[in-house]
């Protein structure tokens, strides 16, 4: 077999080359999973913190069909749900782009992994720190952002970084709905060049840069906002 690695400086017939082309599906898988990264941070920590709250059965409740919802249906039939049904039956979302169907889709599936691991994180703590912020007067919701979720999510980094490298990856499932992310560039470029080992392998290089980018940025945030005693930063998840 020869290597023929000039096929990423030839015209893909748009007047722009492959690599260009690579290149820009990278931005959008990078867009892709950040976007939803940030959806599902933000949703799993309220999901997560509903589902610990004293004395509010109801939206104890509420947090678990979350989690129990989206992290039992399939990621790839979730994302045809969204994209293919939801419009459907909401017609007022069909103006609405398919990467943002596709980033909510993710992100919700997401979602329903880092609330499970902030209920953990909470719960984890003693039964003193809300005890603390309790005698300081605080309301349950200053309790929570002043002193539960703080620490819990330091103890959590570790987990986060993983499902932060799986969001990445994840997203991969988006050219089943012709997002032009790495993935959907890789099928159709091999298509078209015959040169499927060289562009899988370049597809393949750049994931693995862009998870190993999230590992270290994660593993530095740990070591930056680890709790002496509850964390060692370096001897889980993204400090290895």
């Amino acid at each position: 077999m020869t290597w023929d690695w000039k096929v990423f400086l030839n015209d893909d017939g748009s007047g722009r080359t492959y690599l260009e082309w690579m290149m820009n599906a990278w931005g959008w898988t990078l867009s892709v999973a950040v976007s939803a990264w940030v959806v599902a941070m933000v949703v799993g920590a309220l999901m997560g913190t509903l589902r610990t709250l004293p004395n509010s059965p109801w939206l104890v409740r509420l947090g678990n069909v979350w989690v129990e919802l989206f992290r039992n249906i399939p990621l790839l039939v979730q994302i045809f749900l969204w994209y293919f049904v939801v419009p459907k039956m909401f017609p007022a979302m069909q103006k609405i782009p398919g990467f943002v169907l596709v980033v909510l889709a993710l992100g919700f599936f997401t979602s329903a992994r880092i609330a499970e691991q902030v209920r953990a994180g909470i719960q984890a703590l003693a039964r003193g720190q809300r005890y603390a912020g309790m005698a300081l007067g605080f309301t349950t919701a200053q309790t929570y952002r002043y002193v539960i979720l703080p620490m819990a999510f330091r103890i959590i980094l570790p987990p986060l970084t993983s499902e932060s490298m799986n969001l990445l990856k994840n997203s991969s499932v988006a050219f089943a709905v012709s997002i032009a992310e790495l993935t959907m560039f890789a099928m159709q470029a091999q298509e078209e060049t015959s040169r499927g080992v060289e562009i899988y392998i370049a597809v393949t290089a750049l994931y693995a840069i862009s998870a190993f980018a999230v590992n270290r940025l994660m593993a530095l945030a740990e070591k930056k906002m680890q709790i002496p005693g509850l964390i060692i930063a370096g001897a889980t998840g993204g400090g290895h």
